[in-house]
């Protein structure tokens, strides 16, 4: 079962809302390499930057920033153009991240979580008060499933994963989904 988290229901956002708890939008992607990882993930749309997924991708590479938060140059800006980075949270806003990463190309931004225990709240990325824009889909996923993903490349020594993204949950049985054993769903 999905978290939601308190929020007063107001205006059309009331009719996404359930006893006074607003259920987040989710956005799904698969890890199809390595195989220790090869698992469904969940992640969270940004509230108000961004763009949306128009294209569905069935094998693109995931690759992590080198610096990890992406706040200024990456040093392996090369491998993230047209493919999608996996950022860390912290040392400056989402959108300054989701922006490093469209400046080097890159089709989407996954924003994991800097606490590496995180299973379970998903934050709601927000707009900066600079009133600049993003134009490639932004994606907040938990603290634990990036952590793993990023310990599963290490260990392998593989520079990036391959994923599938967005994945449409709903047309896979449920006996069939691979969720992370560390997550509940």
């Amino acid at each position: 079962m999905h978290r939601a988290r308190p929020e007063a229901s107001r205006g059309r956002e009331g009719k996404r809302a359930l006893l006074g708890l607003r259920v987040h939008e989710y956005l799904y992607f698969q890890v199809l390499s390595p195989g220790d990882i090869r698992y469904i993930f969940t992640a969270t749309p940004a509230k108000d930057f961004g763009g949306v997924f128009n294209t569905r991708y069935d094998q693109i590479h995931l690759v992590p920033a080198d610096p990890p938060e992406a706040c200024g140059e990456l040093n392996n800006g090369v491998f993230i153009q047209d493919q999608i980075a996996l950022v860390e949270r912290g040392g400056c806003s989402f959108l300054s991240k989701t922006r490093v990463i469209q400046e080097h190309g890159g089709r989407a931004v996954i924003i994991a979580d800097n606490a590496y225990d995180n299973d379970s709240f998903y934050i709601e990325m927000i707009q900066d008060s600079t009133r600049r824009t993003a134009d490639i889909p932004a994606l907040f996923l938990l603290g634990r499933d990036g952590y793993m993903i990023r310990r599963s490349l290490e260990q392998h020594g593989l520079p990036w994963a391959v994923i599938s993204i967005p994945v449409n949950v709903t047309s896979i049985p449920t006996y069939e989904m691979m969720q992370p054993p560390w997550t509940f769903w």
